[in-house]
């Protein structure tokens, strides 16, 4: 069975630069900080050799997105950010036009390195706010202050045509009343996407241990589906509506390369820790590159890539993979598809439940969505349709 396209996947590439200049207390992603000079050259050397590497194993494509996250791309020079666009482009089609994301920190936003990143062909840049008052910045470990992150959204909204940032919630003792105002000020600056996650507690970072240790608390259950719920409330009616659990865009505004992963399409990724996600000789086969920095680059230039692990998925990991990304979405997921994927229809009595118990809703014929609900329990919701 041919399996169709849902809302044109795409294909896209990701770049992970992982440095940092401080480690945030409840990250987790694969940043490293370090005290000495990064050889930046060396680094995009070592992009270049991996893209073409990757190249020869995805065969020709026309690319629908870049993203480089991190870490803190923010901290690379333009010259970097421009010699692996140019890389990427050279490994295959890249359309004029198509998004370009950068990741920055206010902390580490200048101008003219903005007008360099612009100059590289970067035309959408993803901010790292995560708050708006001095003193949950502080708490979160954050370098910058509100005044920087407030400058930082002006100059990008001044150098680039499109900008989204980020802010955290559900921080502690954060009330309804506290957050709606916040994001009230959040949605005056924002252009047309924002970004707004939970605050969750990652094991091995350093809010865990502080956490287990009693020293601060988070919002209960109730609490934080309340906070949810006033969030959804508050962005749609400002233009602003969920189109995806934790992100919010005017129409046509949504993150293109984020719906790449949402919607179950491929993508490369490139860089110390970074995951992929193609078809290789018609399976769906998964890439993990080595994360340590200087081990990455050290393996790049011995075999011309850091890849270290990986698979290749099952067509049911594939269909629970589509399942749990899918009903992410506003949009939800195509039945079709994942009947295509699974070799099977989701159980209709499976669907009866939860769509009695308000969690799932169907779209039309063809479509099934997560309701605002079932968006609060989703993990609980995908396994119970996986089964």
């Amino acid at each position: 069975m041919t399996i169709p396209l849902d809302r044109s996947p795409g294909f896209g590439v990701y770049i992970h630069w992982p440095f940092c200049a401080a480690k945030c207390p409840y990250c987790d992603f694969n940043s490293h900080v370090r005290h000495q000079p990064v050889d930046q050259e060396r680094f995009a050397r070592a992009f270049e050799t991996e893209l073409a590497t990757m190249r020869a194993r995805t065969g020709p494509r026309e690319v629908t997105s870049i993203f480089l996250g991190g870490g803190t791309p923010s901290l690379m020079k333009p010259e970097t950010v421009g010699a692996v666009l140019e890389a990427v482009a050279k490994n295959w089609t890249v359309p004029d036009g198509i998004e370009v994301t950068l990741e920055a920190n206010p902390s580490s936003v200048e101008a003219e390195r903005f007008r360099g990143y612009r100059a590289a062909g970067v035309n959408r840049v993803s901010l790292g706010v995560q708050a708006l008052n001095d003193k949950d910045l502080r708490f979160l470990g954050r370098l910058h202050n509100v005044e920087e992150a407030l400058h930082a959204i002006g100059l990008a909204r001044d150098i680039f045509p499109r900008l989204s940032f980020d802010l955290i919630y559900a921080r502690p003792g954060q009330t309804p009343e506290a957050w709606g105002a916040e994001l009230e000020q959040a949605i005056g600056y924002a252009v047309d996407h924002l970004s707004l996650y939970q605050l969750t507690i990652e094991e091995g970072t350093p809010f865990h241990a502080l956490y287990a240790a009693k020293k601060f608390t988070l919002p209960d259950n109730d609490h934080a589906a309340d906070l949810y719920a006033l969030t959804q409330e508050v962005t749609a009616g400002h233009g602003l509506p969920a189109y995806e659990i934790s992100n919010h865009a005017r129409p046509g505004a949504e993150s293109r390369h984020n719906l790449t992963y949402w919607r179950y399409g491929e993508y490369v990724g490139v860089g110390p820790g970074a995951h992929g996600r193609f078809v290789e000789n018609g399976r769906r086969t998964v890439t993990i590159a080595e994360r340590m920095p200087e081990t990455w680059v050290n393996l790049v230039e011995a075999k011309g890539h850091g890849v270290t692990g990986g698979e290749i998925l099952t067509r049911a990991e594939e269909a629970d993979e589509f399942l749990l990304m899918g009903l992410r979405l506003a949009e939800g997921i195509d039945l079709q598809r994942y009947e295509a994927l699974s070799g099977r229809g989701l159980s209709s009595a499976r669907l009866s439940v939860l769509q009695e118990e308000g969690l799932v809703a169907p779209v039309g014929n063809a479509r099934l969505r997560a309701t605002t609900a079932g968006m609060i329990v989703l993990d609980a919701v995908v396994a119970d349709l996986a089964r």
